[in-house]
């Protein structure tokens, strides 16, 4: 009996002989609805990316450094601080009781680390370790350490992801904290909001490399303020519990982090006058070539920030307090070209208060990690560690 095909099935088994009769072609994969009509259409005019470019040559940036004498210099300071403050959402006007509580203290060869827990804002804790160099007399001078994205402040206290304690210094971050401690200074390092321990229970699920800032950061912007600025009030609440603390020299306070620890660092030094020294690692850039460029984390963003400033000019307020950069020559995020254009601004508004030799940049051979290598005696060399 002959087999009845329908019409359907016809054509499907003619089309599958024709596909095997024919050659293989070289496909294009698809990329959209405008393949093939670049003459009919301005394919720029769909790209975002290309608009925002336009839109950043043409941002206000009104208080942007204008180069002026020390006396004009200053003024300028002062007034891009307040707006800075104001456009990070502010700091609260009172400050909430700290409630430190010393979780656990355990002793290493060369270091002694201290578990701690204050309360920055109501209803907000903070945890941090205190590293201090055994047999070092005190007061010690104090750097606060912030990490970048990752698993938060273990990483850069010798915790590995099993909880476990190391001595490879391994990751991008090579246990800063550790280095700090091993240069004879004590190190305060901070555990960011919407990382490590400081997670909702959905983003901790998601392992511990994953962070909150997705929800958090975005929730600050509803409510009209910034992770930025959260995270620059925590070290102001670290440097009133360093206060607390009879072994260490709230007079000789520095801060430094890497990455996003980069962004709360350049910041918060800008915001906070008792922090006498910084090292910035892998952030000073320019926001037209980076955080605008690329996709960042929304914990970058500052709205409203280029009606006013530039990334460079943020960093300008921290002068004339010494301040140490560095960069990776290949880092795939802040790139390096751009980085040097920054720290050139930034040079400028030093020149300009009498203290040139107080900034330094250091370009590396490498991508986005903490290299340290001359900044920790930079900063030990001011602390006067």
């Amino acid at each position: 009996m002959a087999t009845r095909f329908n019409r359907r099935q016809f054509t499907l088994a003619a089309a599958a002989l024709s596909s095997a009769a024919a050659p293989a072609a070289e496909s294009t994969p698809y990329r959209g609805a405008l393949d093939g009509l670049d003459g009919k259409v301005s394919l720029p005019a769909f790209d975002p990316v290309h608009w925002t470019m336009q839109r950043y040559a043409n941002a206000p940036m009104a208080l942007t450094y204008k180069p002026g004498n020390k006396r004009a210099t200053e003024a300028w300071q002062k007034k891009l601080r307040a707006k800075v403050l104001e456009l990070v959402g502010g700091f609260p006007k009172d400050k909430t009781p700290l409630q430190p509580v010393t979780l656990e203290v355990r002793d290493f060869p060369a270091y002694r680390r201290e578990k701690f827990v204050i309360q920055t804002q109501p209803g907000v804790a903070q945890l941090g370790y205190l590293l201090t160099p055994k047999n070092a007399q005190g007061p010690l001078a104090t750097m606060i350490c912030v990490p970048g994205h990752g698993r938060g402040v273990d990483d850069i206290v010798g915790i590995d992801d099993k909880g476990r304690d190391r001595t490879d210094k391994a990751g991008y971050q090579h246990d800063f904290a550790i280095q700090v401690v091993e240069a004879g200074m004590a190190a305060v390092a901070v555990e960011p909001m919407a990382f490590g321990c400081r997670r909702d229970e959905r983003s901790a699920k998601r392992g511990l490399g994953n962070s909150a800032c997705q929800p958090v950061a975005g929730a600050a912007l509803l409510l009209g303020e910034t992770m930025v600025g959260w995270r620059a009030y925590d070290v102001v609440r670290t440097i009133d519990w360093i206060e607390s603390r009879k072994e260490l020299d709230a007079a000789r306070v520095g801060l430094m982090g890497i990455s996003g620890g980069g962004t709360v660092t350049s910041f918060a030094t800008a915001l906070e006058p008792r922090i006498k020294v910084a090292m910035i690692s892998g952030y000073l850039n320019t926001f037209k070539d980076s955080i605008v460029a690329m996709s960042h984390c929304i914990d970058n963003y500052v709205p409203g920030i280029l009606n006013w400033c530039e990334n460079y000019d943020v960093a300008s307020l921290i002068a004339p307090r010494p301040l140490y950069v560095e960069s990776g020559d290949r880092d795939p995020i802040f790139p390096v070209a751009a980085s040097k254009s920054a720290f050139a601004h930034v040079k400028q508004v030093y020149t300009a208060l009498g203290v040139p030799d107080a900034v330094q940049h250091e370009v590396f051979e490498g991508d986005h990690f903490f290299h340290g290598g001359a900044g920790i005696p930079f900063l030990a060399k001011h602390l006067k560690a």
